[in-house]
């Protein structure tokens, strides 16, 4: 466990660095100058908290373009993806799997073309993204897509549950699978249901109205269905909760949805180094 980890107005403490800056790429140089990562890194989570174009951050994150360049280097790069899996590593993971999406607000400045290639989608609210995301039992981001606001959230289920793969501290192969799923009545969908078990992977997931009254019909048993294990399903809400304290989270500014990710990746360590 990582203890004293604050990240406030940009500014990544000690403990942070030390876990952080073995991993990033080797600096380069700027106009014949050294450019300190921990500076540019400082001013992307800047950006991402406050929510503010990156043409306005701060002098002492200046040039602008710099941080945004390395930015965009590092979410094409994977180097974001590889902070993440690490701070996965570094802490007991909780395999009580919650799983869930939430809707944020697309800004105007992302209405480029490309609809639903860039993860975009229009309803009577305006231009909307949804984040699907799938939280151990301790409310920590294990794996998330971003997909257009008007998608169902069953059709990421498989997805996000796919992309779980934590490594193991030692020698083995990661772990890709886990213990039970906790999920609403959206998620309540026959395909679903059989991919589970297929993988042996065990499900609290409600049943919605309809099912219910089909067994009815056909005389049927309801499944099983544990109200206290369902109870934790909240811990889910309240990882958003704390992925949408980042305003460029909450909003989404960015047009390219790789990049829109990369923030998401990136409050994501962050929320495992603090825990």
């Amino acid at each position: 466990m990582i203890v004293g980890l604050v990240v406030r107005d940009g500014e990544i403490t000690d403990a942070a660095w030390a876990v952080i800056e073995p991993l990033l790429p080797p600096a380069g140089r700027v106009r014949g100058r050294w450019r300190d990562h921990r500076q540019v890194l400082e001013g992307i989570v800047f950006r991402f908290r406050t929510g503010v174009p990156w043409r306005d951050l701060p002098v002492r994150f200046r040039p602008w373009q710099t941080v945004h360049g390395r930015f965009a280097r590092w979410a094409a790069d994977g180097t974001f993806d590889r902070l993440l899996a690490a701070a996965q590593q570094r802490t007991a993971v909780d395999w009580l799997v919650a799983l869930d999406s939430t809707i944020v607000r697309a800004h105007q400045h992302t209405a480029a073309k490309g609809g639903s290639r860039n993860a975009l989608g229009r309803s009577r609210g305006g231009l909307t993204s949804e984040i699907h995301l799938a939280c151990d039992g301790r409310g920590r981001p294990l794996s998330f897509t971003v997909t257009a606001g008007t998608r169902n959230d069953f059709t990421q289920a498989e997805a996000v549950i796919d992309k779980i793969r934590v490594t193991r501290p030692g020698p083995g192969r990661p772990r890709v699978r886990p213990e039970r799923v906790v999920a609403d009545k959206g998620y309540s969908a026959r395909t679903f249901g059989t991919y589970l078990r297929r993988r042996g992977i065990k499900a609290t997931i409600p049943e919605r109205v309809d099912q219910l009254a089909g067994r009815r019909r056909r005389r049927e048993r309801p499944c099983g269905f544990d109200r206290t294990v369902y109870r934790r399903r909240n811990v889910v809400e309240r990882c958003f909760n704390r992925l949408k304290q980042w305003r460029g989270i909450a909003t989404r500014y960015d047009k390219q949805p790789d990049r829109y990710l990369a923030a998401i990746t990136l409050a994501s360590t962050l929320i495992w180094l603090q825990t």
